[in-house]
């Protein structure tokens, strides 16, 4: 039997994990296995990162943490309702500006424009977005665009944090940017982050812990612990302990993947 709960946040154990994946497997209708007896736990203030070789099941883990998916056997338990969602396009409306883009989600939630309205400037500014309120997405570069759409989730104050691949399109200097001003974001506000990605050293430099997953049906095979303090030094990425700990997790992979 399965459970997928999202718990309402008024009642949600303020000690419980924000997530809690036990023995968690999906089998689609056309019988493909896509993840199997896969244990996931995310805490609150904990940044966990998941690498793994493409087409093994990243992206149906979030799918399943998020309700749009629901797992085919094990407990996959949700402690919160308040989740952002940051997918692999930036998915804006085109006619509307970067204002209107940032306050859509919660216009559909109801909140009054008194309330939206302030709160879409906060994230704005706490993407770095300040001046650009009135830019349409053609007039925007990548960046910009992933800025604007992680500025439109921040509205809703979520305490789960999903990325799927955000930053995997972005040029490496726009991508090492973002990184550092999501990582200042999660310092500040304290949530609990799931992110995907294929780029090993973004994973290490991001998270407090990384686990690799093996090939399809994917089950995790290792966990690392990320020693390195937050806030983080952008200037760490080139140290040694960074390439060593870059390179176990690589090595894991890459066993996980033969």
């Amino acid at each position: 039997m399965t459970l997928a709960s999202p718990a309402p946040a008024d009642v949600a154990d303020p000690t419980a994990p924000l997530l809690d994946f036990r023995n968690v497997a999906m089998t689609f209708p056309n019988g493909t296995t896509a993840l199997s007896g896969v244990d996931l736990v995310v805490g609150r203030g904990e940044f966990v990162s998941v690498v793994g070789p493409s087409g093994c099941g990243k992206s149906t883990l979030l799918r399943i943490a998020s309700g749009l998916e629901q797992a085919s056997e094990g407990v996959a338990t949700v402690n919160t309702d308040r989740i952002g969602y940051v997918f692999q396009d930036a998915t804006l409306l085109p006619w509307r500006d970067v204002r209107s883009n940032v306050e859509l989600l919660a216009e559909l939630n109801w909140q009054p424009k008194r309330v939206r309205g302030p709160k879409a400037q906060w994230a704005i500014d706490l993407v770095g977005l300040n001046g650009f309120e009135k830019h349409l997405p053609k007039q925007m570069s990548g960046g910009m665009k992933m800025r604007t759409s992680l500025a439109r989730s921040l509205t809703l104050d979520p305490e789960l944090f999903l990325f799927d691949e955000p930053f995997g399109a972005l040029d490496e200097i726009t991508r090492e940017r973002l990184n550092d001003e999501l990582l200042k974001i999660f310092v500040a506000q304290q949530f609990g982050g799931l992110f995907i990605t294929h780029s090993v050293s973004e994973a290490v430099y991001l998270s407090t812990k990384v686990v690799v997953m093996s090939g399809r049906p994917g089950h995790l095979v290792d966990t690392f612990e990320v020693p390195f303090d937050m806030p983080r030094d952008p200037e760490i990425r080139y140290t040694g302990e960074f390439a060593k700990l870059v390179g176990e997790v690589s090595h894991a992979l890459r066993e996980g993947h033969s």
